[in-house]
């Protein structure tokens, strides 16, 4: 995880490169950890499963219960962990005037 936060380091802040990541589910442990949520733009299909840990070890370490839908993408993006959800189908299209925005070729259909 560390060499991957470093690499993404040296892209994003000195080669000034934009880093997009999409998570799909499920979104898990090292993944959710490092990379995933480290893009300049965090995107999260509709419905995914996206958590560090499982919802039995947060509870175990917690000593309480948590509610039933706290790592799916709808309850997370309500604090703030994502900047956009996008269903899959859409993605292309929201990509393409993404990169509009920061002046960067339009992907090809």
């Amino acid at each position: 995880m560390a060499k991957i936060a470093s690499a993404l380091y040296i892209h994003q802040k000195d080669k000034k490169l934009l880093y997009v990541s999409i998570l799909t589910s499920p979104t898990t442990g090292g993944v959710t950890a490092s990379f995933g949520m480290l893009g300049d733009i965090i995107i999260a299909e509709p419905k995914a499963y996206i958590a560090f840990a499982g919802k039995r070890v947060i509870e175990q370490t917690l000593g309480q219960k948590v509610i039933e839908d706290f790592q799916v993408t709808e309850h997370l993006f309500g604090h703030g962990l994502f900047d956009l959800i996008v269903p899959r189908n859409l993605l292309k299209g929201v990509l393409s005037e993404l990169f509009q925005l920061y002046g960067l070729p339009r992907i090809k259909k």
